[in-house]
């Protein structure tokens, strides 16, 4: 199993998956993607932190609810930003919970390290697809 780390940028948010649900997550992924996973490292962050990287490494000026960073391609290392405020602000409009929304993140990130693109409409839905696909496995 991967080497895992788990960051959260505010301790008072309860709803962000522990290490367990982490390595269940990983775990679904790479078994449904067929890749394996040296480290992941997972950081439940706010909107300033996710806007700074979001413009310091992929020269965007706006807001995002996940960012991933591909270090090592196979077996795969990488770190995925998880915007938990994004989520806190958006999972109603979605008729989901807030854990299930920064869930999904998570996975969408975690599929962006497997090499999976949302660059295009037939992208996004192949990759929401993806997401239900592994929510479901989890019993989201």
């Amino acid at each position: 199993m991967a080497e895992l780390s788990i960051v959260q940028t505010d301790e008072s948010w309860s709803v962000c998956p522990d290490e367990d649900r982490l390595t269940r997550i990983v775990k679904i992924i790479a078994e449904g993607e067929d890749r394996e996973f040296a480290s992941l490292s997972v950081v439940f962050a706010d909107h300033p932190t996710v806007l700074e990287l979001n413009r310091e490494w992929l020269d965007h000026d706006w807001h995002t609810d996940v960012i991933s960073f591909l270090l090592e391609d196979d077996p795969i290392e990488g770190e995925v930003y998880v915007d938990v405020e994004t989520a806190m602000e958006q999972f109603e409009e979605f008729g989901s919970s807030l854990k299930t929304e920064i869930e999904r993140y998570l996975i969408h990130g975690i599929l962006h390290l497997c090499s999976h693109d949302d660059a295009t409409d037939d992208q996004r839905e192949a990759m929401r697809v993806l997401e239900d696909r592994y929510l479901a496995q989890l019993g989201a």
